[in-house]
């Protein structure tokens, strides 16, 4: 099975704060991996090493897009990562609120299109087809996450859990191959968290991508994930399929607690 992400014993220090210790990662082609902790295991830290907002002190991160050869994504900013195939969201939500929801996912498609910011200005034949291309893989991207009802009202006006749903169209109209989702199911109720689940799995099935997502909610973990990465003060401290982690006493003392 091909490797599509890879760090070798990532390290990251603020100051005299090591957050990360010696991290080793790997996510397949099309799995699904999930990387659960408590709060300030190091998590968060590791999806900003892997996406540019931070640079490990130590360590690589490699990654292989689709028919490329592997890259090393160390030091690189976070648009050329996105460029690279990998996307993300975060925690706390991130969209663009006084944007429709249509022209939020529109901006996410724009990384894949090579106009020149002088076809920008005179709007040439490519300018303008490119531009019917990402409008109608936008509407798209809206219709399978239901929400192309709602292309022209503001982002900020969506609820919670459809704003939700739009920061994930959005980092899919970048097209990755590999999509990083940062607590998704924060905040919902158990109905909006099982069609969550089943929209990631839609997602994985449907589009091949590969998805690594930090969560809480242990239900959506235990039926989604084809893994599971333990993580306790910077370091992993295990690494199996959801039963041999529902069932390993180092996890049940450090996260999931005992009766």
């Amino acid at each position: 099975m091909k490797t599509v992400l890879r760090s070798d014993k990532i390290g990251k220090n603020f100051g005299g704060l090591r957050a990360l210790d010696n991290i080793d990662l790997n996510i397949n082609q099309g799995e699904i991996v999930a990387v659960i902790g408590p709060n300030g295991a190091g998590k968060t830290t590791l999806f900003n090493c892997i996406t540019g907002m931070h640079e490990p002190t130590d360590g690589k991160i490699k990654v292989t897009p689709p028919e490329k050869t592997e890259v090393c994504v160390n030091g690189l900013k976070p648009n050329k990562i996105t460029e690279l195939g990998l996307a993300r969201t975060f925690q706390n939500i991130r969209l663009f609120n006084k944007m429709t929801v249509l022209q939020n996912v529109m901006v996410g498609r724009h990384c894949r299109n090579k106009n020149t910011f002088l076809e920008a200005i005179i709007r040439n034949a490519r300018f303008k087809r490119e531009e019917k291309q990402t409008l109608e893989y936008s509407l798209h991207l809206l219709e399978t996450f239901g929400l192309v009802e709602h292309r022209h009202q503001l982002a900020e006006n969506l609820p919670y859990a459809d704003q939700r749903r739009l920061e994930i169209s959005r980092a899919l109209a970048t097209d990755p191959f590999l999509l990083l989702l940062d607590e998704p199911a924060a905040g919902m109720n158990p109905h909006e968290t099982f069609e969550l689940d089943q929209l990631i799995l839609k997602i994985r099935d449907e589009k091949k991508i590969s998805i690594l997502l930090i969560e809480h909610d242990m239900k959506l973990v235990m039926r989604i994930s084809d893994r599971i990465f333990v993580m306790n003060q910077g370091k992993n401290i295990a690494d199996g399929s959801p039963q041999e982690i529902r069932n390993n006493e180092t996890v049940i003392q450090a996260y999931l607690g005992v009766e």
